[in-house]
C-alpha cells in the first residue's frame, strides 16, 4: 500500500506540528508522524516539550512559586494561613492534567486543518518515500513531495553519572518525583538544571548544582548572569561552579536509597555529596535513531545534528529538517518559526527566519531573558556600543508587587543608536524582552524606545528607563557620568 502526500513530517513537536499546521493551511495534502506514547500506551501528539519539557516544567514551577509564596511573602501582605503542606502527587496530576489538554489541543487544531495524524514511526527512505510503522507495529510506504524531519532531542547521558530513573533522573524523571527529596543533586546549572532545581528547592529541598564550567550562564550576558547568580544564591540554590564529577555510587535499599557524587572542586580538590535525588541534565543531542535510511541522501554534520542550510534543506532534494534537530538553539520557538518557514517556501512563498533576534529565557523566579548580542559578544567583534541599565527596585510596580530584585541592560550601537542587545533578570523578563524583539525586528534605536510612551505603573517602565540610560536620559536614578 503507498499513500502520496504534498508533506510528510516526521516529529508533531513544537517545531512539526506547526510545520504541519501551517502545511496544511497552505493547502497542502499533509500527514505528521509522532512516536510518543502517554503513560496508558495512547499515541499523543506535541513531542519533548509539551510531554516531558516546556509545559510539564512550568506547570510545576508555577505550583512551587505560589507554594513558596504562601510560604514566604504572604504574611508581608497580611495575609495568614495555617499550616501548609504540600501535596506532590496533587501537583504532579495537575501537571499531567495540563498536558493531557495541551497534547489534545494539537489534536483538534490537526481536525480542524485536515492533517493526517499518524502515530508510529517515520524512517526517511530514498526518493522521498517514508517507511511508516504504526503502534500495532504494522509498517507501510508513504511517499511524499516533500518530507520534513522533526524528531527533535534528547537528554545527554553521562558515564560517571548513569540515570536509573529511581535515584538517578534526567530532566523527564525530575518531573514525576512522587515526594520533596530531602537532599538533591544537580548536575549542570544551565537553563534546564536551574528550573527544576528551583522547583524542589522552594517546596523544601536542599539543592546542590554542581556545574563544570568556570563562568555562571557562560551563554548569557554576564553582568547580568552575576546578577542572577547572586539572586539565585539569596534563594538558597547552592550553585558550585568549576565542579566536575568523576562518579557517583547508589547505595541503600527502597525509600532509604541515596547516590553518592565525586566531584573535583575549582581548586582541583576531590569532593563527595550525598544526595536522595540526583537530576542530570548536561544539555540535550539530536535525535535520528532510525530516522534515516543509509540511501536517504540526508547527512549529519560533526555534532550528529543533520546538515541544512540557511532556508532548513538537507541534501536530499525536497526533504527538510527543522527544531532541535538541526543547528542553531534548542529552543522550542526557533523551531516552529522554522517550519512555519519550511512550509511556506513548499508552498511558493520567500520567508526567512531572523536568527539574530530569537529570545531566550529561563524560567526561574525571577525570569532571566535576553535577545540580541552580549556585551561580551560585541567586544569580542570590536563593535562600538553603548550601554543602559535600570533596576527593577527604582519601578513603583515591581517594589509594590515585591519583586524588586534584579535589571533591565540596554545595549545599543554607539553610532547609529540601533538596539543590538537586552537582557533581563526580574519579574516577567519573558514577556518585556518580547517587546524588545518586536523593536529589534523593526530596526528600532533605544532613542524609540525612550520616547515611546508606556503604561505607569507597570514592569515593562525599567525597559523604557534603561533605554533612556543609553544616552544617559534616565529619570528615575541617577545616571552615569558618560566619556567625554
Amino acid at each position: 500500500m503507498s499513500d502520496k502526500y504534498d508533506v510528510i513530517v516526521i516529529g508533531s513537536g513544537p517545531a512539526g506540528y506547526v510545520a504541519a499546521i501551517r502545511a496544511a493551511q497552505l493547502g497542502l495534502k499533509t500527514a505528521c508522524i509522532e512516536k510518543w506514547k502517554d503513560g496508558k500506551g495512547k499515541g499523543v501528539n506535541g513531542g519533548t516539550c509539551l510531554n516531558v519539557g516546556c509545559i510539564p516544567s512550568k506547570a510545576l514551577l508555577d505550583s512551587s512559586e505560589k507554594y513558596h509564596e504562601a510560604e514566604v511573602s504572604f504574611s508581608k501582605h497580611g495575609i495568614s494561613t495555617g499550616k501548609l503542606a504540600i501535596d506532590v502527587p496533587a501537583m504532579i496530576e495537575r501537571k499531567n492534567k495540563v498536558v493531557e489538554q495541551m497534547s489534545g489541543g494539537i489534536g483538534g487544531l490537526f481536525q480542524a486543518n485536515k492533517v493526517t495524524s499518524l502515530f508510529g514511526t517515520g524512517k526517511l527512505l530514498a526518493g522521498k518515500k517514508v517507511e511508516y510503522t504504526n503502534n500495532d507495529g504494522k509498517t507501510e510506504t508513504l511517499e511524499a513531495e516533500n518530507v520534513i524531519l522533526a524528531s527533535g532531542s534528547v537528554p545527554v547521558n553521562i558515564g560517571v553519572a548513569p540515570v536509573d530513573n529511581d535515584v538517578i533522573v534526567d530532566s523527564t524523571g525530575a518531573l514525576e518525583f512522587t515526594e520533596v527529596p530531602k537532599r538533591l543533586g544537580v548536575i549542570g546549572a544551565g537553563v534546564i538544571g536551574l528550573e527544576l532545581g528551583s522547583v524542589w528547592k522552594r517546596l523544601g529541598s536542599e539543592v546542590v548544582l554542581l556545574e563544570a564550567m568556570d563562568n555562571f550562564l557562560a551563554i548569557m550576558d554576564q553582568q547580568i548572569a552575576k546578577e542572577s547568580f547572586k539572586i539565585f544564591g539569596k534563594q538558597g540554590l547552592d550553585i558550585r561552579l568549576s565542579c566536575r564529577v568523576t562518579g557517583s555510587e547508589v547505595k541503600g535499599k527502597g525509600k532509604k536509597k541515596e547516590v553518592t557524587v565525586t566531584f573535583t572542586d575549582k581548586d582541583g580538590n576531590e569532593q563527595q555529596e550525598t544526595f536522595d535525588k540526583l537530576i542530570v541534565c548536561v544539555g540535550r543531542k539530536p535525535f535520528t535513531e532510525g530516522l534515516l535510511s543509509e540511501d536517504s541522501g540526508v547527512n549529519l554534520d560533526e555534532r550528529g545534528f543533520i546538515y541544512v542550510n540557511d532556508l532548513c534543506s538537507t541534501d536530499a532534494p525536497g526533504v527538510w529538517a527543522v527544531g532541535d534537530v538541526v543547528r542553531g538553539p534548542m529552543l522550542a520557538h526557533k523551531g516552529s518559526e522554522e517550519g512555519v518557514m519550511v512550509a511556506e517556501r513548499i508552498a511558493g512563498q520567500k520567508p526567512l527566519v531572523n536568527y539574530d533576534i530569537i529570545p531566550n529565557v529561563i524560567y526561574t523566579h525571577p525570569e532571566v531573558a535576553s535577545v540580541g548580542k552580549t556585551e561580551e559578544q560585541l567586544k569580542a567583534e570590536g563593535e562600538p556600543y553603548e550601554v543602559g541599565t535600570f533596576p527593577f527596585l527604582a519601578i513603583g510596580r515591581a517594589v509594590a508587587a515585591d519583586q524588586p530584585e534584579g535589571m533591565v541592560k540596554m545595549i545599543a550601537h554607539a553610532e547609529t543608536d540601533r538596539i543590538l542587545g537586552c537582557h533581563i533578570v526580574g519579574p516577567s523578563a519573558s514577556d518585556l524582552i518580547q517587546e524588545v524583539a518586536i523593536a529589534m525586528e523593526f530596526g528600532a534605536s533605544a532613542e524609540d524606545i525612550g520616547m515611546t510612551v508606556f503604561g505607569h505603573p507597570t514592569f515593562s517602565e525599567a525597559v523604557k528607563e534603561a533605554a533612556l540610560a543609553v544616552a544617559g536620559h534616565a529619570i528615575h536614578m541617577p545616571n552615569r557620568k558618560r566619556k567625554k
